[in-house]
C-alpha cells in the first residue's frame, strides 16, 4: 500500500539532471524485442545471400565424403579426429558468416537504442540481484507481467502466421519433392525465406510496441515527487541561505575596498546624511571624475568620517547628491549631465588650495 501511495506522489516528470544520473549509472531504456528483430534481419540476409552457396559448397564436400569414402583414412584416433577437423571446418565455413550476421545485428540494435558505455556499478556484485523479493517483484510485478503477455502474444500470433504460411505452401512441398534434388533446395530456401520474412512481420510491429513501452516505462520509474524536485533544485542552486551569506560576505568585501579608496578621492558629495559619494578627479588620470565610493546611511556616514580623516572636502549637495547616487558606479567616471556641477565644486577645492592656508574640509 505505501509503495502505491508513493508511486501516486510522483506527479512530476523527471528532470535532466535525474535523467543525466540515471543513464551514467547504466540505468537505460531497453527493448529486447528490438535485438530480436535484428535476428530475424540476419538470418534473412543469410538465406538470400549465403544460404544457397553455402549449401551447394557443404553438400559437395559431403557428397565427395560419402562417394570416395575409401580414400580417407580411419586406421588412428588421429586419422578420425583430423577427418572430424575436415568436417567441422567446412560447416564452420557456412555457418560462421550466419554467426556474425547475427552478432552484428545484435550489437548494432543495443548500440542504436542507447550509446554503449562502460558502468562499474552495473557489473558489481549487489545482495537485490539474489534477493528473493527482488525477483518475486521481477517476476510479478507489473513489468514481469508485461514481459509475459508479450511472450504470450509472439507465441500465438507468430505461430498463427507460421501455420498459415505452411498450410499455404504444402502444394509447393509436395511438387518439389519430386524433382531433382538441387531444385528441391531452392524450394526449400524460398519457403524458409517466406517463413521469415512472415515472422520479421511479425516481429517489427512487436518491436516498435515493446520500443515505445520500454522508453514509456523507464520515464514513469524516473518521476518524482514535488518535495525531490524542490530538493534537487536546491541542491544544484544552492542552499538559499548559504547563498544569503555568500552574498552578504562579497557586500562586505566589496564594501571595505571601497573604503580604502575613498583616501584617494578628491571630494565627496554628500546628502547630510542619507547619502555620500566620493570622488576622484586627477586630469592627468581620466577625463572626467571617477566614483570611487557611495553608499547611503551609515555607508554615507562612514565615507565622510574616512574623508574628514584624511582631509578631504566634503559638499553638502542634496539635490546633487540624491540625483547622481541612482546614476553611477563605483570605479567608472560620472555621467556627462554631471560634468558641469561636479567641475564647479572642483574648481572652488583649486582655488582653495591655492590660498596660503587652505581649507582641509567643508561641512
Amino acid at each position: 500500500m505505501s509503495e502505491e501511495a508513493d508511486k501516486d506522489s510522483k506527479t512530476e516528470e523527471a528532470t535532466e539532471k535525474k535523467v543525466k544520473d540515471s543513464i551514467e549509472k547504466g540505468q537505460v531504456p531497453f527493448a529486447r524485442e528490438v535485438p530480436a528483430f535484428a535476428s530475424f534481419l540476419a538470418i534473412l540476409a543469410f538465406m538470400i545471400f549465403f544460404a544457397q552457396s553455402g549449401a551447394a559448397q557443404l553438400g559437395g564436400f559431403l557428397a565427395m565424403f560419402v562417394e570416395r569414402a575409401d580414400e580417407w583414412q580411419m586406421a588412428t584416433a588421429h586419422d578420425a579426429m583430423m577427418l572430424q577437423g575436415m568436417v567441422f571446418m567446412e560447416i564452420a565455413k557456412v555457418l560462421g558468416s550466419l554467426m556474425f550476421l547475427l552478432m552484428l545485428a545484435g550489437l548494432s540494435a543495443s548500440a542504436l537504442q542507447n550509446v554503449p558505455q562502460f558502468v562499474l556499478k552495473r557489473i558489481q556484485p549487489q545482495m537485490s540481484r539474489i534477493s528473493l523479493k527482488k525477483g518475486w517483484e521481477r517476476l510479478f510485478g507489473k513489468k514481469g507481467w508485461v514481459e509475459f503477455a508479450k511472450s504470450v502474444g509472439k507465441i500465438l500470433i507468430v505461430g498463427g502466421f507460421l501455420v498459415y504460411t505452411m498450410s499455404a505452401a504444402q502444394d509447393r512441398l509436395l511438387a518439389g519433392m519430386i524433382t531433382h534434388p538441387m531444385a528441391f533446395t531452392s524450394v526449400i530456401r524460398d519457403l524458409a525465406v517466406e517463413i521469415v520474412v512472415t515472422i520479421g512481420s511479425v516481429m517489427v510491429v512487436i518491436a516498435a510496441v515493446d520500443l515505445l513501452w520500454s522508453r514509456y516505462h523507464w520515464r514513469e520509474e524516473l518521476r518524482m515527487t514535488r518535495q525531490e524536485v524542490k530538493d534537487e533544485i536546491k541542491q544544484s542552486d544552492g542552499d538559499p541561505i548559504v547563498k544569503a551569506r555568500m552574498r552578504s560576505l562579497q557586500r562586505d568585501r566589496a564594501r571595505r575596498r571601497m573604503m580604502q579608496s575613498v583616501p584617494q578621492a578628491t571630494l565627496v558629495i554628500a546628502n547630510p546624511t542619507h547619502y555620500a559619494i566620493a570622488l576622484r578627479y586627477v586630469r592627468s588620470e581620466n577625463a572626467a571624475p571617477v566614483v570611487v565610493a557611495k553608499g547611503q546611511d551609515l555607508v554615507a556616514l562612514k565615507i565622510r568620517e574616512v574623508a574628514a580623516e584624511h582631509g578631504i572636502p566634503v559638499f553638502e549637495e542634496v539635490q546633487l547628491a540624491r540625483s547622481m547616487y541612482d546614476q553611477v558606479k563605483v570605479d567608472q567616471m560620472i555621467p556627462a549631465q554631471f560634468y558641469q556641477a561636479v567641475a564647479e565644486l572642483v574648481r572652488t577645492i583649486y582655488a582653495r588650495t591655492a590660498q596660503p592656508s587652505p581649507v582641509k574640509g567643508v561641512s
